[in-house]
């Protein structure tokens, strides 16, 4: 019974200095954030809130109308990117609008609409177009031969 008394002693003893030492920890925590709280704190760290300037100039490094063009630099920058993708937008719109007459199928609205917003003078990208009037030459060339082979009746 001795053993097992002093097994429990021990254990209380050891969960009370584990218990003591958070406590400690806790009251310390707490006291030092009241400290600087109050101002009183070694000053070693300063307030987030006064070290970030309020202008972005400032926080970017760069004078204000540096700034301001480089802010004028990057919205002429997105306008040209907008409209460089409205235009691929469109080419590939046309691609399609060419595909659905070839192989005749319903028209889409929707190609359409996208050929209309890029301004009407989009058309086949070069290589696209090099390469159907490849196709078409071909077809040409099939008819041809075909007319010819009906004509001598075979």
């Amino acid at each position: 019974m001795t053993c097992s008394f002093c097994a429990y002693i021990t254990a209380l003893l050891a969960y009370s200095s584990f218990f003591l030492e958070k406590m400690a920890f806790l009251m310390k925590s707490m006291l030092s954030n009241q400290v600087k709280n109050l101002g009183l704190g070694g000053g070693g760290e300063e307030n987030k809130e006064e070290s970030a300037p309020s202008d972005p100039a400032a926080a970017a490094g760069m004078t204000r109308e540096e700034y301001e063009e480089y802010q004028k630099q990057m919205v002429e920058e997105k306008i040209e990117r907008d409209a460089a993708f409205a235009q691929k937008k469109a080419e590939r719109a046309c691609l399609r609008v060419h595909l659905r007459e070839k192989y005749r199928l319903p028209q889409s609205e929707l190609d359409e609409n996208q050929i209309q917003m890029a301004g009407d003078d989009v058309g086949l990208p070069e290589d696209l177009q090099k390469m159907v009037e490849e196709d078409q030459e071909e077809e040409e060339d099939k008819d041809s031969i075909l007319a010819q082979l009906q004509s001598l009746g075979l």
